[in-house]
């Protein structure tokens, strides 16, 4: 054990941390004040004596300045204490869940959990009422069991080295926009007008319109312009609200097609992503029953839905 390594986590002002990460996440004393249950002239202080006690300014002090502003440090040190109190507090409620013997937790990603999982679950409650399924967000590509989880879903080009993956199902990319925005500019109904149209971006490599215009085209297509997002479902959402066209997962995206939220210009061209989300499990661990029938269920539901 590294004895060094506990003792100077003996000695770190948690308390002053806690209302570091409050400030950073909610953008200020007052509304981080709330958060905590105390006044904020209590967060004020120990924003002060969290200074004092780093030897590092954190906070630019200007009388000229109303509102909060980082330093380059205070940035760094609250960005870090509000993802690691995050994750803390995540692992000790998936703890806490992982005691109850008809309890699943299952570790996604945000867009995966709002697109394609939560509108299924009461599906999974109807046919198992007794078991509790409790989900854990996560970006990170990890072992179920840091997070507290039986199960984790990813999407990407799996499996991954040092985890027992197993695949679940494929995907396919293809444009997606409002109708008002499909209305506002032309009507376009072919993949050559693509040229013209607004593009939105999603992070993910592996949904790029690259991808796209490396097997559809159209020749002189510029995919490095328009604005990107962080998450699947934030470039979903942003084509919902008709303000560009975005190359979307079928998965993802097929509700808000159904629903008229979303239109398929161009017809039937895709792209297909074979094995493009992904179970992993926790290795060396023995499955639980709750953890199998979710897993039979999970299986069931990418069958029923077919590219």
């Amino acid at each position: 054990m590294n004895w060094s390594i506990i003792e100077t986590m003996k000695n770190l002002p948690l308390n002053m941390l806690r209302a570091m990460a409050a400030v950073y996440e909610t953008g200020g004393i007052r509304p981080a004040g709330r958060r905590l249950g105390v006044t904020h002239s209590s967060v004020s202080r120990m924003l002060r004596e969290l200074e004092a006690w780093i030897e590092t300014p954190l906070f630019e002090h200007k009388e000229q300045r109303r509102s909060l502003q980082f330093t380059t440090e205070g940035e760094v040190l609250g960005r870090a204490a509000l993802a690691s109190l995050t994750e803390l507090e995540n692992a000790v409620s998936s703890v806490r869940e992982s005691r109850r013997p008809n309890s699943v937790i299952l570790s996604t990603t945000p867009s995966f959990a709002v697109r394609w999982l939560l509108p299924r679950l009461a599906d999974f409650e109807s046919r198992n009422s007794a078991i509790e399924v409790s989900v854990v967000v996560d970006q990170r590509r990890k072992a179920p069991i840091d997070s507290g989880a039986d199960i984790a879903i990813r999407m990407g080009r799996g499996p991954w080295q040092g985890m027992n993956c197993q695949p679940l199902m494929g995907d396919a990319l293809y444009p997606v926009m409002s109708r008002a925005f499909w209305q506002d500019n032309g009507r376009p109904d072919h993949i050559e007008q693509l040229r013209r149209l607004r593009l939105l971006h999603d992070r993910d490599p592996n949904a790029s319109w690259s991808l796209w215009h490396q097997t559809h085209g159209p020749a002189g297509l510029d995919v490095r312009r328009g604005p990107r997002f962080t998450s699947s479902d934030l470039v979903i959402r942003a084509a919902e609200q008709g303000l560009g066209v975005a190359l979307a997962r079928d998965r993802l995206v097929r509700n808000s097609i159904e629903n008229g939220a979303l239109i398929r210009p161009f017809g039937s061209p895709q792209v297909e992503l074979e094995n493009a989300h992904w179970l992993i499990l926790n290795p060396d661990q023995p499955q639980r029953a709750t953890t199998g029938i979710m897993i039979d269920w999970l299986k069931r539901q990418a069958l029923s839905q077919q590219n």
